[in-house]
């Protein structure tokens, strides 16, 4: 049998977005290694709730890496420390016994803080809802053969289509940019024939959204690829950057001609 370990959590504490908020502290001990952090919150809470004290108020659903709201910024790092997952999937035997730990809420001006560790990430639907769809009525399931793509390009879809919605990248980056986000939004299906027709309107739609949100710009630092718990590429960046000019470009290139009819 594994001996339990101890932990000091430093967990931020606010109980609206109107309030002020601050670090409380927190001993735990007997906490197994296999725990998951969420777990370990689940502990804490239980504790917090016998001792007549209000619970820590925190984001979970799946708790399998797949649906991006246990949104945690661990000592510093969105999902903490390991490299592609999810702070549902960290496990407490990748801290050292005796550890503290910050726990501390997504830091950013277009996710405001709900309650302790809970922020209203809404910012991200309405930026879906500006144009990450394909608005055809696809009637029955097509053969899978009817529409050919290429492979490199069915590849580059799919591994843009992976990204959970979860805000790590906005988390990370010191600008709160959403540029990887939307890159992998526009890219899935910018690389597909489906998403063709909508392209232009889709990434002026999407970008102009996200910049009604508050979103900072990108700075090409990485630190979005670096936390994605999917490992989202930057180049996804590159792909909605080029997207957008072109459609921009495609947007003035129109009105001139409409002018000069």
């Amino acid at each position: 049998m594994k001996a339990g370990m101890k932990f000091t959590l430093k967990v931020w504490r606010q109980k609206g977005s109107d309030a002020k908020g601050k670090l409380e502290t927190y001993e735990l001990r007997d906490i197994s290694p296999d725990a998951s952090f969420l777990e370990m919150l689940d502990v804490l809470n239980k504790q917090l709730i016998l001792t007549g004290r209000e619970p820590v108020a925190f984001d979970s659903d799946c708790r399998e890496g797949i649906c991006g709201t246990c949104c945690l910024v661990l000592n510093g790092q969105a999902h903490g420390p390991d490299e592609g997952t999810a702070t549902c999937q960290l496990h407490m035997r990748r801290f050292k016994d005796g550890d503290t730990i910050h726990v501390e809420p997504w830091r950013a001006k277009a996710f405001p803080v709900v309650k302790d560790l809970v922020v209203d990430r809404s910012a991200f639907d309405r930026i879906i809802a500006a144009g990450g769809y394909v608005s055809v009525n696809t009637g029955s399931a097509p053969d899978a053969n009817s529409i050919l793509v290429p492979k490199q390009d069915s590849d580059l879809a799919m591994d843009a289509a992976a990204c959970i919605g979860c805000g790590a990248c906005v988390a990370a980056c010191k600008n709160a940019s959403a540029m990887l986000f939307v890159g992998a939004k526009v890219s899935q299906m910018a690389l597909l024939p489906q998403g063709e027709p909508e392209c232009s309107r889709r990434v002026l739609a999407m970008v102009q959204a996200m910049d009604k949100e508050g979103f900072g710009n990108c700075t090409n630092e990485s630190e979005c690829e670096a936390a994605c718990p999917k490992e989202i590429s930057v180049s996804n960046i590159a792909r909605l950057n080029r997207e957008f000019l072109r459609a921009s470009l495609c947007a003035v290139e129109g009105k001139a001609g409409g002018e000069g009819a």
